[in-house]
C-alpha cells in the first residue's frame, strides 16, 4: 500500500527519524532526576514540587527563548542551566554556587546512558532498515549533546546525519529544518520517510514538504480520522513491512 492514496509511487531511499519518546525516553522523571542532584549536595526537596517547578520553568523559558535561545544569542546548555536554577529557586534554593553546581552536573548528567532507555524495537528497526538499504538519519528538536547521547546509547553508528534543532537554529514544526535534511539526503522528497511521535512536529510538518510523515503512537493516542492507517504505527516493529511496500 503506498503511503499517499492515489499518489504515484516513488522507491524510498531514506528515513529520517525523531528521537525522544521514539527511539529512547528519559528514564526515570525530572523530578526524581532533579532531587538526586538535590541529595548529593545534601538537599532534601520533595519530587513532587522539583517537578511541578520544572514544568513551570520550562514553559516560560520555552515560551520566551524558544528553541534554547539560539536566535536570541544563548545556546542549550546556557538555556537549560537556566531552566534548572528557576526550577530549585521555585524550591527556596537561594545560593547562586549551589545553582550553578546542579544545573551543570545536571546538563552533563544527560548525556549519561543511565539515563536513558532504549525502547525494545528501536535497534532491531534500525538495523532492519540499514538490511533493507536505507540510509537513516536524524531531525530533532534537542541540543547538542544528542550525539553524545546516541554513542553511549549505542545508536549513533546508524545514522549518516544527524540535525538538531540548536545546531540548525530552528525548530519542528518549522518546515525548513526538514528541507535542511532533504539537502542532506541529496534525493526528493518523495524518496523519503520521516518517523516521529508527535503530530504537529513530526507527522504534519515532515507531510508539508513532501515527505512521507509516519506517526509512531505507541499509546494509541491518534485515531485514524486524523492519521490515515498506513500512516500509523503502533510499534516500529511495523516499520520495515511498510517501508518494504514503498520499495518494491
Amino acid at each position: 500500500m503506498d503511503f499517499e492514496r492515489g499518489a504515484m509511487r516513488a522507491t524510498l531511499r531514506w528515513v529520517l527519524w525523531d528521537v525522544k519518546d521514539t527511539l529512547l525516553k528519559v528514564r526515570a522523571s525530572v523530578g526524581e532526576q532533579y532531587c538526586k542532584e538535590a541529595e548529593r549536595v545534601g538537599l532534601n526537596i520533595s519530587p513532587v514540587e522539583v517537578e511541578a517547578a520544572f514544568r513551570q520553568a520550562y514553559r516560560h523559558h520555552s515560551s520566551r527563548y524558544p528553541n534554547y535561545g539560539v536566535s536570541q544569542g544563548l545556546d542549550g546548555r546556557s538555556w537549560w542551566v537556566a531552566v534548572v536554577r528557576d526550577t530549585f529557586s521555585q524550591c527556596t534554593v537561594q545560593d547562586p554556587a549551589l545553582l550553578n553546581a546542579m544545573a551543570h552536573n545536571l546538563y552533563q548528567n544527560f548525556c549519561k546512558a543511565e539515563n536513558w532507555e532504549v525502547f525494545p524495537d528501536s535497534k532491531k528497526t534500525l538495523e532492519t532498515c540499514s538490511s533493507l538499504g536505507l540510509e537513516l538519519g536524524v531531525v530533532s528538536n534537542f541540543d547538542s549533546r544528542l550525539e553524545e547521547i546516541l554513542h553511549v546509547c549505542g545508536l549513533r553508528s546508524h545514522f549518516k546525519f544527524l540535525i538538531t534543532s540548536e545546531e540548525a537554529g530552528i525548530a519542528k514544526p518549522n518546515p525548513a529544518i526538514f528541507k535542511q535534511a532533504l539537502q542532506k539526503c541529496g534525493v526528493l522528497a518523495a524518496n523519503v520517510a520521516h518517523v516521529g511521535d508527535h503530530y504537529v512536529n513530526d507527522y504534519l510538518a515532515s507531510k508539508s514538504v513532501g515527505i512521507h510523515g509516519l506517526l509512531l503512537d505507541r499509546c494509541n493516542q491518534h485515531n485514524t480520522a486524523s492519521v490515515p492507517a498506513e500512516h500509523r504505527l503502533r510499534s516500529l516493529e511495523e516499520l520495515p513491512s511498510l517501508l518494504q511496500q514503498q520499495m518494491l
